[in-house]
């Protein structure tokens, strides 16, 4: 069932793109390293002067994973985990010079070879403390059955299908303050992505698991749906799509149950090649304590507020940026990057 939806009118710039996997050897990560030549803040607004220094330091915390995702800051451990999506891993950081393995498998169990992206991408810690997984390998929604600090590969399923038929792979998720659940489920990692003779589903969905375990099909009309965030105030769901060919964000408003009452496109690939700001696709995002969006991209991370207006680029060099995550007091960011995983000081 198509969703028909009406579009807002709203005027951003929102930078993006595309996800993907660096098929890279494996090779065990390297320690922290604080290095200028990472990259640079480039300051677009004055006004983003009170949200980063011009002068931040771009530093490494840890190097040479495949392809890092999801992460995810754990204020109660003071500590930072992240999806190595290839490896099947997770992998934790807490405050000292070099991450160390957190759990495998992440998102894939079974013992059967399996090609494609096996482990876990976006994660989500829960107000209660439990950690939710999108489970590439095993193609679901999960939650760790175990305490944060004795991680297992112990989870439980909290949506596998819709109507009966198996996810593509569910990528980015979020949870609302009421404990509904939003997540999206592209084709990425499947084997051979959209022609692979295991997909069940004929579209690439966004779906909420609302507080009765029922799961809905929200959209499914975006094109390779990847990030997903909610506005400070929950009242407007955003769904990027990493398409190549038509990339976009989208804004959609909610009512007071979380379901779609209106939205749509919010901008397309024409307005991001007009504007010369942006490349292909979309990845992940996060909403700062301002409302203001940061939005991994081809060139790193863009700053953008609230209104739509571009800040700031915090500018990754050689690397495309794939989601990031703030700390409690929302003054640090992390950066999952290709094969590394960067931290940037902001404003307090």
């Amino acid at each position: 069932m198509k969703s028909i939806l009406s579009a807002i009118a709203l005027c951003c710039i929102i930078p993006w793109y595309g996800c993907g996997t660096n098929n890279t050897e494996n090779k065990e990560p390297k320690p922290i390293v604080k290095d200028s030549a990472l990259g640079k803040i480039e300051i677009y607004d004055s006004s983003a002067l009170g949200i980063i220094d011009s002068n931040a330091t771009i530093e490494s915390i840890g190097r040479n994973y495949t392809w890092a995702e999801g992460p995810v800051w754990i204020a109660s451990k003071q500590m930072l985990i992240f999806s190595d999506v290839p490896e099947n891993k997770i992998y934790q950081w807490n405050m000292k010079d070099t991450p160390t393995l957190y759990l495998t498998p992440s998102g894939y169990t079974d013992t059967a070879f399996r090609a494609g992206e096996t482990g876990s991408n976006g994660l989500f810690l829960e107000k209660d403390g439990k950690l939710l997984l999108c489970q590439s390998g095993n193609r679901q929604v999960a939650r760790m059955n175990a305490p944060l600090d004795a991680p297992k590969p112990v989870f439980t399923v909290l949506s596998a299908n819709y109507k009966g038929k198996r996810f593509n792979s569910p990528n980015d998720l979020i949870e609302d303050s009421k404990k509904n659940i939003y997540f999206t489920d592209p084709i990425y990692g499947l084997p051979k992505g959209a022609d692979d003779p295991e997909r069940e589903l004929s579209f690439e969905g966004v779906y909420k698991i609302s507080t009765d375990g029922k799961t809905t099909l929200l959209i499914d009309s975006i094109p390779n749906p990847n990030g997903i965030a909610l506005s400070l105030d929950e009242k407007i769901l955003y769904v990027a799509s990493s398409n190549d060919k038509h990339p976009g964000w989208f804004a959609y408003n909610l009512d007071e149950n979380g379901n779609i009452k209106s939205g749509g496109l919010l901008l397309g690939a024409t307005d991001l090649k007009e504007k010369a700001i942006v490349k292909q696709g979309a990845d992940g995002f996060k909403i700062d304590k301002y409302g203001n969006i940061f939005s991994s991209g081809p060139d790193g991370v863009d700053i953008i507020s609230p209104t739509g207006k571009l800040l700031a680029l915090i500018k990754i060099y050689e690397r495309r940026t794939s989601n990031c995550a703030f700390n409690e007091t929302k003054d640090v960011l992390f950066i999952t990057a290709d094969d590394m995983v960067l931290k940037v000081k902001l404003h307090p």
